[in-house]
């Protein structure tokens, strides 16, 4: 009886092996000699968030935060692997180690810091209400009776659904990712939506986008570069070159090009 265990745990075993050879390769917690090694640099990021990440008319990603990452590529000297990621997915993409970093407006808060690490700031954004030009919204009061729509663990989320348990009365739908939610504001499904303060930009280009408007500021968000808990030989390294891309002019002349504007004032940390 126990030879038939050993061989039938044994043969288990096998199993195990044969099955996680058969699982997608992992990107794990990297150090920068071992994904130099590799020869390739795994990011997640997201294609549905214009202007920072978005398909081009042959279906490539392109965008700021996507052009950040091949810079980084560049740095490293190793081309990068792009996996794409909706905002909620963000985190489990260097929970599960499927990826070595995320690059994709990945605002910085203490809650997702329990979870994974943060680069120093290398850009920023305001997040802001908007609805038509028609509807009288001055702060969070307006919203009450109102449909407000937000992108799904985004910090405009948090920040309405904050808002929403204070003020009974406001409905708030939430959408998988930013186009699908730029999609109901045109379409009337919702009466007011969180987003960044490029949305509008994007909102103008949809049949009767100047109907829209900025109503108010939510909060200023800085976005950092994520990676695997305790990865510290990356982050630094990290910091080191994103030092160099702010100093050197590198981030602005890209937010210029995507954004149409300079980068705000990043704080230090």
């Amino acid at each position: 009886m126990r030879t038939f265990l050993r061989g039938a745990g044994a043969l288990l075993a096998g199993i195990v092996l044969a099955l996680s050879a058969l699982k997608p390769s992992i990107a794990s917690a990297q150090t920068v000699d071992e994904i130099i090694s590799r020869g390739k640099l795994v990011v997640a990021i997201d294609t549905t968030t214009p202007p920072y990440g978005f398909l081009d008319a042959n279906l490539k990603p392109t965008g700021f935060d996507i052009e950040v990452a091949n810079k980084m590529g560049e740095a490293l000297g190793v081309p990068v692997e792009f996996i794409t990621v909706t905002s909620p997915g963000r985190i489990p993409a260097l929970l599960t180690k499927q990826v070595d970093a995320v690059i994709s407006i990945f605002s910085i808060t203490p809650a997702r810091a329990i979870q994974i690490d943060y680069s120093i700031p290398y850009a920023g954004q305001s997040a802001v209400v908007i609805a038509p030009k028609s509807t009288a919204i001055k702060g969070v009061a307006d919203l009450v009776g109102k449909k407000v729509g937000l992108t799904r663990g985004t910090g405009e989320d948090g920040l309405l659904t904050k808002a929403a348990e204070a003020n009974p009365g406001i409905e708030i739908l939430r959408f998988d990712d930013y186009s699908s939610l730029l999609q109901a504001m045109v379409s009337g499904q919702i009466d007011a939506m969180g987003g960044g303060d490029y949305g509008e930009i994007y909102l103008k280009k949809a049949q009767n986008g100047d109907a829209f408007e900025q109503k108010y500021v939510l909060k200023t968000f800085y976005f950092g570069i994520g990676v695997a808990k305790g990865n510290d030989n990356l982050r630094q390294w990290v910091n080191t070159w994103l030092f160099a891309m702010k100093t050197d002019g590198t981030l602005d002349a890209l937010s210029m090009k995507y954004r149409n504007q300079p980068l705000p004032t990043l704080p230090v940390f």
